[in-house]
């Protein structure tokens, strides 16, 4: 074969492949594996929320400090907080007795907690619920009809206590994920902290129920 016949063939075999694209791949990875990516379907933001895989070490298990602010690697969580599970959460808004047993340690009136609370909220929370706690106004509204029914900033959670929000941000509820794997111990109560100063912008107040630091931020 001279060297024009074989140019001629590479741009021929270049050519095919080219017009086949990776399809030819993908068939063999379906040969071996039974599947490809191109019969993977896609998720909506949090469609198929998973909690961890069960004995994974989670963020927090070695960041639990002794004070807001300070980071500690070698604590696990645990050591001073109670575990609890979903299950634990009971009667809406209050909780079995080993959630009514925790304190906010927080001063809800310290600026440092505020902000920090703002920061987390906007990363993790307003998603769902929307910047200013209201449902409808979260950014995949559209894509869970139930969030619009159900607002952080409402009186229906303001009458709810710090504890009881805590614990829904550590482990979860119906629905939303545990987050506890995500955010430490103390940030959970900055976002605590934040969600009361929404629902006072929303003219809610939160319950005299609810525990803590110090008055609600805005007294």
């Amino acid at each position: 074969m001279t060297s024009s016949s074989m140019s001629r063939a590479l741009v021929a075999m270049l050519a095919i492949v080219a017009l086949s694209g990776c399809k030819p791949v993908d068939d063999v990875m379906v040969l071996i594996f039974g599947r490809s990516m191109r019969d993977q379907r896609s998720f909506d933001p949090y469609e198929n929320t998973r909690p961890s895989p069960e004995n994974s070490i989670s963020f927090a298990s070695g960041n639990y400090p002794l004070e807001f602010g300070v980071v500690n690697v070698g604590q696990p969580e645990g050591a001073d907080v109670p575990r609890f599970t979903q299950a634990d959460l009971g009667v809406p808004g209050v909780g079995a007795l080993v959630v009514q047993g925790l304190t906010n340690p927080l001063d809800r009136t310290d600026p440092r907690s505020m902000e920090r609370g703002e920061e987390l909220y906007m990363r993790f929370c307003a998603v769902c619920h929307g910047d200013d706690g209201v449902g409808a106004n979260a950014y995949i509204a559209d894509k869970h009809p139930t969030l619009p029914a159900y607002n952080l900033s409402g009186a229906q959670v303001a009458a709810y206590s710090d504890q009881y929000l805590y614990a829904m941000i550590r482990v979860g509820r119906g629905l939303m994920p545990e987050y506890g794997s995500r955010i430490t111990h103390f940030d959970r109560w900055t976002i605590v902290n934040y969600v009361r100063e929404l629902q006072l912008q929303a003219g809610n107040t939160p319950g005299s129920d609810v525990s803590g630091g110090g008055p609600p931020a805005g007294e």
